[in-house]
């Protein structure tokens, strides 16, 4: 069950091309038009797997507000250790020694 609110998923239509080939290279399992479905997962497997020129362009895409969005947004999974301690420094979200831990699966 996810927890975001509708306006996390809002999308600029100039971004959604932009998401659709990110989708197409980082969420494989899906079709490009599905992932674009959840455009905040999508942001975040590009913040967590993608390379260098992807994260940059997602960056000016989208901006670090929506990056931190994603962030504080995430599902259990989204994000590598590595990638949550980077995101959460490179954007300001948490200081070095005090990263939040990450989203965590629960079971009933």
């Amino acid at each position: 069950m996810e927890n975001r609110t509708a306006e996390s998923e809002v999308v600029a239509p100039e971004a959604l091309d932009a998401l659709r080939d990110f989708a197409a290279r980082y969420i494989w399992w899906k079709s490009p038009d599905e992932a674009v479905a959840s455009p905040d997962r999508v942001i975040a497997q590009v913040m967590d797997i993608g390379d260098y020129d992807d994260v940059q362009r997602l960056a000016a895409l989208v901006g670090d507000d929506r990056l931190r969005q994603v962030l504080a947004l995430a599902q259990p999974g989204w994000f590598s250790e590595r990638s949550w301690g980077y995101w959460h420094l490179r954007l300001g979200a948490a200081s070095l020694g005090a990263l939040p831990p990450r989203p965590e699966r629960q079971f009933a």
